[in-house]
């Protein structure tokens, strides 16, 4: 009788697999969802031109889609190599580092993209709580949830310094006032409102709030450290 044929996945190594999996069904579903509007940014985007790709939501969204495989290889290879000096959650530590990254730079590029007036027309601030939420629009709002969804997804699993609903909330709503900040102070013909740091903390808190099962607890984790090798018996 073959004893090996059944053997159990390592459970760290399956909510890793089940993390990576999940990653790439919601940006296959987000593809489905988009595609009519991406397939209208391809042909420039796949040429390389600047104008009409990387300075358009489609041309962006689009490119980090295409992105997707190089980031996913980038994670392969440094869970490898962790896994080979013995460093603990090697796959979820990689995925949770790249996707923090790979999920929240293009949005980044998004918010602080420059108006048809930058440089030009003066930076406004809107400081009444709530009163820009009926002009964002439903697309607007799901936009600003998704600001740093990917940030507050993935920082817990990562850091056990962020991994309460607290904290979480305060990363978000602070990288949401420095993206503001900026906004204003380079002109970029857009509203700093505060209804911007609202939804975009809330999309942060809700995105690590389904992650919640993989936060890293700083008790229960072994450190960063690689493992040492047992001393041998004298």
């Amino acid at each position: 009788m073959n004893h090996d044929a059944s053997l159990p996945v390592p459970p760290r190594r399956s909510r890793g697999i089940a993390v990576l999996a999940l990653t790439v069904l919601g940006a296959a579903g987000a593809a489905f969802v988009l595609r009519g509007p991406l397939l209208m940014s391809a042909p420039r985007c796949m040429a390389g031109r600047w104008h009409g790709c990387f300075d358009t939501f489609n041309g962006v969204v689009l490119m980090t889609l295409v992105a997707l495989p190089l980031a996913l290889l980038v994670v392969w290879a440094l869970a490898h190599r962790r896994r080979a000096d013995g460093v603990p959650w090697a796959w979820r530590r990689s995925l949770a580092e790249v996707g923090m990254v790979h999920g929240t730079v293009p949005f980044l590029w998004l918010t602080l993209m420059p108006g048809a007036g930058a440089g030009v027309v003066p930076g406004r601030v809107s400081l009444v709580p709530l009163r820009d939420l009926a002009t964002m629009g439903a697309l607007g709002i799901v936009g600003n949830l998704l600001v740093f969804a990917a940030l507050g997804f993935f920082a817990p699993m990562r850091f056990a310094a962020v991994a309460s609903v607290p904290r979480v909330l305060a990363l978000g709503a602070g990288c949401s006032v420095l993206v503001e900040t900026a906004q204003y102070v380079l002109r970029l013909d857009r509203v700093s409102s505060v209804d911007d740091v609202l939804v975009n903390a809330a999309g942060a808190l809700l995105a690590a709030l389904a992650s919640r099962r993989w936060w890293r607890s700083a008790a229960t984790e072994p450190s960063d450290r690689p493992r040492p090798a047992p001393a041998p018996a004298g």
